[in-house]
């Protein structure tokens, strides 16, 4: 049996906030957390937002905060 080889290659994602030491993961700032967060409610996944291990626990960390302080909804409205 011949081996396969992918047809499609995958290149490395870099973390936004490893690339931007400025950027500050805040449960404060919602709007930028929201862009971590799909219309239903869920958080994103590291390998879509392509965040590093480190910075997706403080982002969930941070989401999660936000959520018990009523800034972000658990669940959305449909």
């Amino acid at each position: 049996m011949a081996e396969m080889k992918s047809s499609f290659s995958r290149h490395k994602k870099s973390c936004p906030f490893c690339s931007d030491k400025k950027c500050n993961i805040d449960y404060k700032d919602v709007k930028f957390l929201s862009r971590f967060i799909t219309e239903r409610g869920k958080m994103v996944p590291s390998r879509i937002s392509a965040t590093c291990a480190k910075h997706q626990r403080a982002l969930s960390k941070a989401i999660k905060r936000a959520r018990i302080l009523a800034l972000l909804p658990f669940v959305s409205n449909d």
